[in-house]
């Protein structure tokens, strides 16, 4: 390292790289999908509260998949906008490593969650005499504290790794948040450490969850193809496909972010990937739960209902 570098001290985001009209044109068409994704997932976590019926684990996991989605919304979302507002507004170093930080927790936390949503539903529709038994709420508990934990001590590991290096310039990082891959590339040393802990983890945390996921969406398949009643295999199917459509959403978008090779214009591609998985994957959960759940539908129904009794009392 040359003796008139300097340490840096913050970070500039460079965001979409646009004209300024398009600036103000993402901005109120982000702002609006941010609008709707604390809406949405608020909803339901409101509903899930509210409603006795939805007090089950299926809808227990499902409130701490609508946390983590309103957590990484509030994370990322609300620097993008006012980097578009405002573009060159640095971001100090201990602010953009704690970004990366929880980025990094919610998503871990995201796909274990998944995993555990998809081990209740196996249970459920494969051993549903047994289901009260196996997934009592001492092991909804258990499990979701041990995703969290989880996701919160991997994302520390990758920030540990991050402390351990030196930025001494440029300071421009060519992303709309702190993402990890991006900081790392502003590091003057070698990140090969770093590289390698970060492959190990998507292997652990995104294919190994998502072969999870697939064993047992298989045996399920195979148990509701059993189901001799034709209502029964279409509460299944909904309940289950929705659950699909989220995982292939989340583990779709993850992979190629970290695990495809790269492309001839990998940065800018990033970032469109990116803004799909922090900003519409949030954004269509609810709406994928909720539109294609009879139970959330029956739920928001009952809710209103009550409202409109209260008022005109």
């Amino acid at each position: 390292m040359e003796k008139n570098q300097t340490m840096v001290t913050e970070f500039i985001l460079l965001g979409f790289r646009l004209g300024p009209k398009i600036h103000i044109f993402l901005f109120g068409l982000f702002s609006l999908f941010y609008a709707c994704t604390l809406l949405g997932n608020g909803l339901i976590l409101g509903l899930i509260s509210l409603d006795c019926r939805l007090h089950t684990p299926m809808y227990f996991f499902l409130s701490h998949l609508a946390i983590v989605d309103i957590a990484y919304a509030c994370n990322t979302v609300p620097q993008m906008l006012v980097n578009l507002l405002k573009p060159g507004k640095p971001i100090s170093f201990a602010g953009c490593l704690t970004q990366t930080f929880l980025f990094l927790a919610f998503a871990h936390t995201e796909c274990l969650l998944l995993v555990v949503m998809s081990y209740d539903r196996y249970v459920a529709i494969c051993h549903p005499l047994r289901y009260s038994a196996v997934v009592s709420w001492r092991v909804c508990v258990t499990l979701v504290l041990t995703s969290w934990a989880c996701g919160s001590l991997l994302a520390l590991v990758h920030v540990s790794l991050i402390l351990r290096l030196p930025f001494c310039g440029p300071h421009e990082i060519n992303h709309f948040f702190c993402e990890i891959l991006s900081v790392l590339k502003l590091a003057c040393a070698d990140t090969r450490l770093n590289q390698v802990v970060i492959f190990v983890a998507s292997v652990f945390i995104l294919v190994g969850p998502l072969c999870l996921v697939l064993v047992s969406y298989s045996r399920i398949l195979f148990a509701i193809l059993r189901i001799q009643s034709g209502e029964g295999r279409r509460k299944a199917f909904s309940t289950c496909s929705s659950h699909l459509c989220v995982v292939g959403l989340f583990f779709g978008s993850a992979i190629v972010m970290y695990m495809a090779p790269k492309s001839r214009h990998p940065e800018e591609q990033q970032k469109i990937l990116f803004l799909f998985y922090s900003l519409f994957n949030p954004l269509l959960n609810p709406l994928i739960y909720s539109l294609r759940n009879a139970e959330v539908k029956g739920a928001l129904r009952r809710t209103m209902c009550k409202e409109g009794h209260s008022q005109l009392e």
